[in-house]
């Protein structure tokens, strides 16, 4: 990940971490990149519910996903991930902590 999009990515994340309504559709972003089978999609409506920087945001992480070759993954934030999992999906949580 380039540092620009790094950047947009990180205060997607950090702003993820709150509990508003744009924390949620920064969530439901991020999440719908991690697993969106398990986790939920994103709906695009939500864009006008964001602040224009974090569509923004959002913008330079999706433009950037779409000029890759195979699927990438944050995999180096794996426990920032799992904590919005935990916060924002907690039935998918415990289903996953009950099966490990």
């Amino acid at each position: 990940m380039d540092d620009w999009t790094r950047a947009a990515f990180e205060r997607l994340l950090s702003l993820a971490q709150s509990d508003t309504d744009q924390s949620r559709r920064a969530a439901n972003f991020l999440l719908a990149w991690w697993n969106a089978d398990s986790l939920g999609g994103f709906d695009m409506a939500d864009l006008f519910g964001v602040d224009s920087s974090i569509a923004a945001d959002m913008g330079t992480v999706f433009t950037w996903l779409a000029g890759q070759d195979i699927a990438v993954y944050p995999t180096e934030y794996s426990a920032s991930i799992e904590k919005l999992i935990e916060e924002w999906r907690p039935d998918v949580w415990a289903e996953t902590k009950a099966s490990s």
